[in-house]
This record gives structure tokens, sequence and C-alpha cells, in this order.
């Protein structure tokens, strides 16, 4: 599918690709670009408007920001004290396997898979308070 369109927001781009769109061109294309896209488009090929691709790759350098809720944040710093999930149910007053929950979405947030890239992630993004810097 080409879509052909005078819309370019994220949003309405996005939507395009998520439909199964192979091509994204605005309106103003000139028939010679067109007549390529539906070429490129037919072959299988990924056809995007010059200001729509500038548009995504401007997105992907600048990195989503991420948050962690509250709880997330007191789970995780408890990781980068090295506790364990009983322990640190214990310590936060929550089971286990509120924990591991905890765990779970932390790493999807921060797009990581284990407990230490968790948090030199976290701390990359100042989302971990460093330790030591408490106000006296």
């Amino acid at each position: 599918m080409l879509i052909l369109t005078t819309y370019d927001t994220d949003r309405d781009i996005e939507r395009a690709i998520d439909a199964g769109a192979v091509g994204y061109l605005l309106k103003d294309a000139g028939r010679d670009q067109l007549t390529s896209a539906v070429l490129a488009a037919a072959r299988g090929e990924t056809v995007l408007a010059p200001r729509v691709a500038a548009r995504l790759v401007a997105r992907m350098r600048v990195p989503t920001p991420v948050t962690l809720s509250p709880r997330e944040t007191d789970v995780l710093q408890e990781v980068a004290a090295g506790l364990s999930n009983p322990e640190i149910g214990a310590r936060l007053h929550i089971t286990e396997a509120t924990v591991k929950t905890h765990l779970l979405r932390i790493f999807a947030k921060l797009d990581v898979s284990d407990r230490t890239a968790a948090v030199v992630e976290a701390m990359e993004r100042d989302l971990l308070p460093r330790r030591g810097n408490s106000k006296s």
C-alpha cells in the first residue's frame, strides 16, 4: 500500500505504517517521483517523501522520554543496592510477585532484559538518584 496525502504528522505516518503502508508520499510529489514510488512499492521497497523521512530520522535520534513510577523507582533503587526480589518485597512491604511485575515494567520502559542493564540505563538517563548525594 502506498499512501498519498497532505498529512505529515507523526501520528498520521505511524497509523499508515501500522496499517501496512510501504510508502508514504505527500501530494506535492512530482509525476516522476510518484511513478518511481509506485514501481518501488510494487517491488516491496519502502518509499518515503523526503520530508517524512527527515521526520522519522529526527524522531529516532531523540530518545523517547521515559518515566518510572515512584514505586518502580523504589524497586530499582533496591535492585541497585544489590537486594534480591524477596528482600525488596520485604523492605517495600509488597509481594515478590509484585516486585517481579514492577521489574518487568521497568525492563519494558527501559528496553532492557535484565536487572543490571536496567540499573545502568536508569542511571544514564538520570532516573535513579545517585547514592551519596543526599542532603545533610
